[in-house]
C-alpha cells in the first residue's frame, strides 16, 4: 500500500472540491449545434425564403408555453410533396424543437406545438420537398420569462 503525502490528499481533495463547485449543467452542456443540424437537414441544397409560413408571437409572457404553426402549400401529391418540416430554436441549449414528416397521405403540410424558449431569439423553420429543395422562414421572439430553466 502506498503512503499519501499531506500535500498530495490536499491537492487532490482541492480538484474534487473545485469539480463539486461547477454546477453540472454547465459542466456536461450540450453546446447549441443548431447550425449542424440545419446543415445536416438541407443536405447541401440551396434555402429558398418566401413560401413557408412560420406563426409566432412577437412577444412570449412565457417562455414555458410559446405556440407556433407552421406551414407550405403543396399539392401533396407523389410527384410533389413536402417530405418534412424541421424546427430549430438558436438560443435554446439545445436547438432542435420538432421535425415533422409528411407524405402525399398527409393532404397539407402544417403542424402545431407549444415548445420552450430559454431567451430572445430568432425561431427557424425550413421544409424540404421530396425533390431536396429546401424553404426557410426565421423569426424572433422577444419572451419575458424564460421556458428552459438554467
Amino acid at each position: 500500500m502506498r503512503d499519501i503525502s499531506r500535500r498530495q490528499l490536499l491537492l487532490s481533495t482541492s480538484g474534487f472540491a473545485v469539480l463539486a463547485s461547477i454546477p453540472s449543467k454547465k459542466l456536461f452542456a450540450a453546446t447549441n449545434q443548431y447550425q449542424q443540424q440545419i446543415d445536416q437537414f438541407v443536405g447541401g441544397n440551396k434555402l429558398s425564403e418566401g413560401q413557408l409560413e412560420l406563426d409566432l408571437p412577437e412577444i412570449a409572457e412565457n417562455g414555458n408555453l410559446v405556440p407556433l404553426n407552421v406551414s407550405i402549400d403543396s399539392p401533396m401529391t407523389d410527384e410533389d410533396h413536402i417530405t418534412s418540416i424541421m424546427v430549430v430554436a438558436a438560443g435554446n441549449p439545445l436547438g432542435g424543437v420538432a421535425t415533422f414528416h409528411f407524405s402525399p397521405l398527409s393532404g397539407e403540410a402544417s403542424a402545431s406545438i407549444r415548445m420552450r424558449l430559454a431567451r430572445t431569439q430568432d425561431v427557424i423553420a425550413i421544409a424540404k420537398r421530396n425533390d431536396g429543395s429546401c424553404f426557410l422562414a426565421k423569426k424572433t421572439v422577444k419572451v419575458t420569462i424564460g421556458g428552459c430553466g438554467g
